[in-house]
């Protein structure tokens, strides 16, 4: 009678060690993970202190300095935010949203038009780009010398034209 009794706890007692388990695991999967914000976000607070007819300089002062400019036949600066997210730390983050403001200022360097583009109007901003650019894998006169892949001779025979049987 006292082997039942203990067996009927040990197996209560694993019961609830697995049902805590479980409710644990199904819990955490429900987690997001990670939601990385980039650049500057531009509240509606903040793009009332630049209205249409503001100076370059108070939108300077009220937006801060503006992720991009161009200047072609008018001057526009582009204030830039992404959000991301990913569902582990190792696992590559996914675009979820991209905003875009645009201020375009015209001759006399006063605010013309204002634009907000969205990740549906266009094409994405790469704004972490962890990759250096570097050159092709070409390899130089000096350094296909000294790696012993050019035998100066036969490169003068060859560009002199001659050859020696």
């Amino acid at each position: 009678m006292r082997v039942d009794v203990r067996q009927n706890r040990i197996l209560k007692a694993g019961g609830i060690v697995t049902a805590a388990f479980a409710a644990t695991v199904s819990l955490s999967s429900c987690q997001v993970g990670d939601v990385i914000q980039n650049g500057y976000v531009v509240d509606e607070q903040t793009l009332a202190l630049a209205p249409v007819g503001s100076s370059r300089e108070q939108v300077m002062l009220s937006l801060g300095s503006p992720s991009a400019t161009a200047t072609f036949d008018t001057e526009v600066f582009y204030y830039i935010s992404q959000k991301r997210t990913r569902m582990a730390a190792f696992m590559k983050p996914k675009l979820v949203e991209q905003n875009i403001l645009a201020v375009y200022f015209n001759k006399d360097g006063e605010v013309d038009r204002l634009a907000n583009y969205k990740l549906e109007d266009g094409r994405v901003v790469d704004m972490l780009s962890k990759t250096t650019p570097t050159g092709g894998t070409e390899m130089t006169f000096l350094l296909r010398l000294l790696k012993g892949g050019l035998n100066p001779t036969q490169a003068a025979q060859s560009a002199l034209g001659t050859r020696r049987f």
